[in-house]
């Protein structure tokens, strides 16, 4: 079955800061786009794989409320955790189990959106 989920647009206040806080946070280097009239911070992803990106806009904001975007810290979960306040996050919730479906934290980016970090 293909992923039901396809791609996410995660608005930001300051692009270089959440580039930045982004990359730390999920341990790997996140690339900045060019598109006509558009820079984005794209999230890691291969071909075929679900992806998303981080950008700016005048009529998006970033919010604790509303939907909550999973990102992947499957096994490095807490090293994860320890770079987030570092980075301009807060954590929200501290690594639980989520029954059968592994562990999470619930933090709030360096942007004030609210994310949850997951690992099996």
């Amino acid at each position: 079955m293909a992923n039901q989920i396809v791609w996410c647009d995660i608005p930001v206040l300051d692009l270089e800061r959440a580039v930045k806080s982004y990359s730390a946070v999920l341990g790997q280097d996140m690339k900045k786009h060019e598109f006509p009239g558009m820079t984005v911070g794209l999230l890691p992803h291969g071909d075929g794989e679900v992806g998303g990106c981080l950008f700016t806009s005048d009529e998006e904001k970033p919010s604790e409320k509303g939907i909550m975007i999973y990102l992947n810290a499957n096994g490095r979960l807490d090293d994860t955790i320890a770079v987030v306040t570092a980075n301009g996050g807060k954590i929200v919730q501290p690594k639980h189990r989520i029954g059968p479906f592994g562990s999470r934290a619930i933090i709030v980016d360096s942007e004030g959106n609210r994310v949850a970090l997951h690992s099996d």
